[in-house]
């Protein structure tokens, strides 16, 4: 793992970057879409009385209870029962919703099909439109406000063409209250300092937060052999590590260290983390992520 200095953005390179991601969205929303639908056969409503707006069902008048809330109308069917319209449970907190889309999520190795960048969107779209399905709403953090749009995967993939971003994307300043509830999706190898400051601010009010680590398989294994040289991704600076299998045991173990770190943060401030590969099934992260919500 190569730390380099971050040079100022290009804009020629950011508006490239949004034209390449404008390019490849119409799939990513496509396989987005087709997850969301496969997983969705299985999604239910809350099912819970409250303050809502959509009708839920109808029960019978309780002792105490005002007057007012009677359905006359339906009442009038029976002689003695008084029915009360029922309105279904609204969560009152939104899902706020960041996508990391920085130089180093596009990498992709001959291990895996598709840059951790691409799977990350499928992810968190498909889970965008899954959380609106069972009645949320959701944000893309500094891109959106929370909607509950039927409509949401085409309003957050909008949203990222009109506001590209620099090679190097970091964890947002975005204010979460208690009621908030945050999902963040990313590589996480920016250096555990700076991930710490930024959580521990994201979650400084109390908010539940979600982390899934999205890798490339490569990154685990470093399958090479050889001379070989690490190029940066984000400023293309470039480092020559001589024999590369004489060097994969330091870079395991930095790794596995940074890993293990990570697992300790979220710990610490409360949070889930989850990892996914991106040569395994994007369904499977998304059906976690949304079995661990649930869970809540």
């Amino acid at each position: 793992m190569v730390q380099v200095t971050l040079t100022r953005s290009d804009p020629l390179k950011v508006s490239a970057a949004a034209g390449a991601l404008a390019a490849r969205l119409p799939l990513i929303v496509i396989e987005a879409r087709r997850i969301s639908s496969i997983l969705a056969a299985g999604l239910h409503g809350r099912g819970r009385a409250g303050p809502g707006e959509a009708f839920w069902q109808y029960r019978n008048l309780m002792s105490g209870e005002s007057t007012s809330r009677i359905d006359w109308r339906r009442s009038a069917r029976h002689e003695t029962t008084f029915f009360v319209r029922e309105r279904e449970w609204e969560s009152p907190h939104a899902f706020h919703l960041w996508i990391d889309r920085s130089a180093s999520m596009h990498f992709c190795s001959t291990l895996a099909p598709l840059s951790k960048g691409d799977r990350a969107l499928i992810i968190g779209l498909a889970l965008a439109d899954l959380l609106v399905r069972s009645g949320e709403s959701v944000a893309l953090m500094g891109l959106t406000r929370p909607t509950s749009s039927r409509h949401v995967i085409n309003l957050f993939a909008e949203a990222m063409i009109a506001q590209p971003v620099d090679q190097h994307d970091e964890l947002p300043n975005h204010p979460l209250t208690s009621r908030s509830e945050a999902i963040l999706i990313g590589d996480f190898l920016s250096p555990i300092d700076t991930l710490s400051k930024r959580l521990a601010s994201l979650s400084a009010q109390g908010a539940k937060g979600h982390l899934l680590q999205i890798l490339d398989p490569a990154e685990l294994s470093f399958p090479f052999a050889g001379e070989a040289e690490l190029i940066s991704l984000e400023d293309n600076q470039r480092l020559d590590i001589g024999d590369a299998q004489s060097f994969r045991s330091i870079y395991l173990e930095r790794m596995l260290s940074h890993r293990e770190s990570l697992h300790t943060l979220s710990a610490k401030i409360g949070w889930h983390l989850d990892e996914h590969l991106t040569n395994a099934p994007a369904s499977d992260a998304v059906k976690n992520l949304l079995m661990r919500m649930v869970a809540r």
